[in-house]
């Protein structure tokens, strides 16, 4: 692994909850493989492109990384009704992540909904760069995942392809969709491939108790999170 740069944000409002004060550790990497990568994650490191970070928060360890056992993942009656709703009319291709108009405009529609209905930062359309930057680039083989109805590109998700399963980084969709609940049907079709696989673990990110935009993941059942000690265990079973 080259590692180019590291650095702290200032501590600030917690985007997660609002009542608390956050910080985040970054690190810049050039070359980094599948397996350094995992090791990093399973510290409680996530990635944007080249970009690793980790909470390094003042006071707070709300923030726990969680992982679905897929081997051993049953849907609950919301899950299964999500995959009737959408299995065999929303058609997946998963390929090398690019950018493209129709990316750019779907991500753009995605946010704009986010910061007018659950209070999202608002943010400035992102370009072919920023969104290379956020998607394209990686420091390691990640896929790109492409939900189509027909052929109008309704969700766009992006998955890091790790030893040990795969590792969800990123979902965005069309919000007109939004009674279809493309981002459970984007984590159920990856828990499918990692069974698939045979690979032991699907990654969600963080969980934090008490933010309801992340509480989501926990319903994928049974899992584990990472506790404030460092080490994995048994969470929702």
């Amino acid at each position: 692994m080259i590692s180019l740069i590291t650095y702290s944000t200032p501590p600030g409002p917690c985007g997660y909850l609002p009542s608390q004060t956050w910080r985040l550790e970054y690190e810049i990497v050039g070359d980094m493989s599948a397996v350094e990568y995992q090791e990093r994650l399973l510290g409680g490191w996530r990635h944007f492109g080249h970009a690793l970070f980790h909470p390094q928060c003042p006071s707070c360890r709300a923030c726990q990384s969680l992982r679905v056992a897929a081997d051993r993942f049953r849907p609950n009656r919301s899950q299964r009704r999500v995959r009737r709703t959408n299995e065999g009319i929303i058609r997946l291709q998963i390929g090398i992540p690019s950018v493209s108009r129709e990316k750019l405009r779907l991500h753009d529609r995605f946010h704009t909904f986010q910061s007018g209905s659950k209070g999202w930062p608002s943010h400035a359309p992102k370009d072919a760069d920023s969104y290379s930057i956020s998607f394209v680039d990686n420091p390691f083989p990640v896929s790109e995942w492409c939900y189509y109805l027909e052929n109008r590109l309704v969700g766009v998700g992006y998955v890091d392809d790790l030893p040990d399963g795969l590792s969800a980084i990123y979902f965005f969709h069309e919000p007109d969709l939004r009674w279809r609940s493309l981002g459970t049907w984007n984590v159920l079709n990856v828990i499918e491939q990692a069974r698939q696989r045979s690979l032991p673990y699907v990654y969600l990110g963080y969980y934090v108790e008490g933010c309801l935009s992340l509480q989501y993941k926990a319903d994928y059942r049974p899992n584990e999170i990472r506790g404030p000690d460092g080490l994995w265990g048994a969470f929702r079973q």
